[in-house]
């Protein structure tokens, strides 16, 4: 089958880039995944200039253009209804989602954290200066609350005495790890499809 995916970035896109190079046109188990949409809200992220390296074209949707929340949702949702992706994923995408995109699309967004622990936008400096003593990565479906979605994977590792700087990168490289495995894990098995 083929599996049209629609990615939302706000900044360096490397997760994306990720995506775009270990499932965009490849066809693993029964699958084939296309990118078929590469959503910014930033003119500026660097993303734009990963996605193009692969021939595509990003799509800017500036949420500063819009009076509220819910409008912009509702522009999002038009353009990835446009896209006819199966499944939209949050990869760095730095806004909060309102009903009018979680009723309407399927998404799967990457957290740099163990969740339910430190959700939001600080999550990394919040794990990193927390007394446990694992840290890790969760993807999880989208809905209403942020960063409370089902979750479908998640990969720990030990601390240990790791610096600041040492302990981002290990959390960036299990992001580019798990990620693409969950999309792939959503479509071979269809397990953890939210109700």
């Amino acid at each position: 089958m083929l599996v049209k995916l629609a990615v939302l970035f706000s900044g360096n896109g490397s997760n994306l880039e990720n995506i775009l190079n270990r499932l965009h046109q490849k066809t693993i188990g029964s699958n084939t995944y296309e990118v078929v949409l590469c959503l910014c809200n930033k003119k500026d992220a660097f993303g734009i200039q990963r996605a193009k390296k692969f021939g595509l074209e990003s799509v800017i949707v500036d949420h500063k253009d819009y009076k509220s929340r819910e409008e912009f949702d509702e522009i999002l949702v038009q353009k990835i209804k446009e896209s006819g992706a199966d499944l939209a994923i949050l990869a760095g995408f730095m806004r909060i989602l309102s009903p009018i995109f979680t009723k309407n699309i399927k998404a799967i967004n990457l957290h740099p954290s163990l969740l339910p622990l430190f959700k939001g936008a600080n999550a990394i400096k919040e794990s990193f200066e927390s007394d446990m003593k694992v840290a890790g990565v969760s993807v999880h479906w989208v809905n209403e609350e942020l960063d409370g979605g089902k979750i479908i994977t998640q990969k720990a590792f030990e601390k240990k005495n790791l610096s600041f700087e040492d302990f981002e990168a290990k959390i960036h490289a299990l992001e580019h790890e798990i990620l693409p495995l969950s999309v792939i894990e959503i479509f071979e098995s269809k397990v953890n499809l939210p109700k």
